[in-house]
């Protein structure tokens, strides 16, 4: 099982490259992550967008742009359609967002004609490296679905169930994230746990040990836990962090950014193929690490094909 984000990189290495497709290329930080995924022998990557500004960028950052193939695209909409259309034809296996507004890419991405999109919703999961804890955590969902109902939180734990297994986790504990750790009949979170667990008792909800209510701390502390009598195996040992609703998931998400200094790498969960989006606030590194997991969910599409990577929140 993966625990730390250098494992990540090191098992990516060890797998087949994939090739990206990249939806207007021309952004630094792209063509940074891009190239260092080359370089270590991750992915390949073809570049769609301006191609005389991709030539300047790659030129003031000292970045061989011969080794990549540049599509000519300047119109954004149709950059991203044309990257969707290689990743759909079999001619990339992961598609990466440039500089353009993620409203626009996910419209191709969604395109019944040219796109990658399901039968599954689109979720988002956030994967965190944090200082002094011995696994990955993964939060759902930052990014995606605003206030999820009881259905759409089970396929949401669904989807995250399958990005962690993609990273070795084949039994994740999953945590359904409250203000308290009882049943409320005036906090609607709390009646959704307990429908989820009971869902995961009974076999509706497989592949994962389900618990809740359960307040951040004694999900994520032992010593929390034993301090508030909360006897579970998921209580102070969770992977999957469910939040009730997107603006808690995205306020953990940005809190282990800037102020536990975590590393983080997102992913939108529900499309053919991976997908990196990124945002301009994210590192090169953090963009690398999205890659990373890409391609480690794009080598362990044996089945139905279900994910879709993200670092845009």
């Amino acid at each position: 099982m993966i625990k730390k984000f250098d494992e990540i990189i090191q098992t990516a290495q060890k797998k087949e490259p994939k090739t990206i497709a990249v939806a207007v290329a021309q952004d630094v930080e792209v063509l940074l992550a891009v190239n260092c995924a080359k370089n270590m022998g991750i992915a390949d990557a073809i570049l769609v967008g301006n191609e005389t500004e991709i030539r300047k960028l790659a030129q003031d950052n000292q970045i061989d742009i011969g080794k990549f193939t540049i599509v000519e695209q300047n119109d954004n909409v149709a950059a991203c359609r044309t990257a969707v259309q290689l990743v759909a034809k079999g001619q990339a296996q992961v598609l990466m967002k440039g500089l353009v507004d993620t409203a626009i890419i996910l419209k191709a991405v969604l395109d019944k004609e040219i796109g990658l999109r399901t039968t599954k919703i689109l979720s988002h999961v956030a994967v965190t490296d944090i200082e002094g804890y011995d696994r990955l955590f993964y939060i759902t969902d930052a990014a995606m679905n605003i206030e999820p109902d009881l259905q759409t939180k089970k396929q949401i734990i669904e989807n995250a169930v399958q990005v962690a297994k993609a990273l070795g986790n084949n039994n994740p504990k999953v945590a359904c994230v409250c203000a308290v750790e009882k049943v409320n009949s005036k906090m609607s979170a709390t009646l959704d746990a307990a429908e989820l667990v009971k869902m995961n008792q009974l076999g509706d909800l497989t592949g994962c040990i389900v618990a809740g209510p359960l307040a951040l701390d004694n999900a994520v502390s032992i010593k929390a836990a034993q301090h508030k009598g909360i006897i579970n195996p998921v209580a102070g040992n969770a992977d999957i962090l469910l939040m009730p609703c997107i603006e808690t998931g995205n306020t953990l998400y940005k809190s282990i950014v800037f102020f536990a200094k975590g590393r983080i790498a997102g992913i939108v969960v529900g499309a053919k193929a991976p997908i990196v989006l990124t945002s301009r606030a994210d590192s090169d590194s953090a963009k690398l690490n999205s890659i990373a997991i890409g391609i480690l969910i794009a080598n362990n599409n044996g089945g139905e094909k279900l994910w879709n990577i993200s670092t845009e929140y």
